[in-house]
């Protein structure tokens, strides 16, 4: 099947089966390496992408599910200033180690600053739940959220 959508913002269309999920038609059929393939079953964050600006788990949504939709991913962010502002934080935090979850934590740090611009330490935690990092033990990535709503905020 054939389905239609705005990835980056711009407009895809492309070929289908009914039960593709989004992370392999992302991945396998438009190259987008950001997205990563961890557990398939939505616990690990490493394929989150944002829908409609929200942050989801693209191996639990099947492809035809994003028709008429919006799906960005960090790659689609390159020139936004606050994904600049966050890249810039968990790199000066040294937030990154390996650097497999960092993509699906970005989206959903950057999806909590644009809806909250000053978040609680709570609610960065709050936000990054979903996302397992092996790495880090966490308290670089809040502190690097945190440091990119206040760079964001000048």
């Amino acid at each position: 099947m054939k389905i239609s959508f705005t990835l980056n913002g711009k407009k895809a269309e492309v070929e289908t089966s009914t039960n593709q999920t989004l992370l392999d038609l992302l991945r396998d059929d438009l190259g987008v390496k950001s997205v990563k393939k961890g557990c398939e079953a939505g616990e690990c964050g490493a394929c989150t992408v944002l829908l409609d600006g929200k942050p989801v788990t693209s191996c639990l949504i099947l492809a035809p599910q994003v028709e008429n939709r919006h799906v960005t991913t960090v790659e689609g962010l390159v020139e936004d200033e606050l994904m600049g502002a966050l890249r810039e934080a968990f790199m000066e935090d040294g937030a990154i180690q390996c650097g497999f979850c960092t993509p699906g934590v970005l989206l959903s740090a950057y999806a909590l600053l644009k809806e909250n611009p000053k978040p609680t330490e709570l609610e960065v935690k709050k936000s990054i739940e979903g996302n397992i990092c092996r790495c880090t033990g966490y308290f670089k990535i809040i502190e690097a959220v945190m440091d990119a709503a206040e760079r964001a905020d000048t």
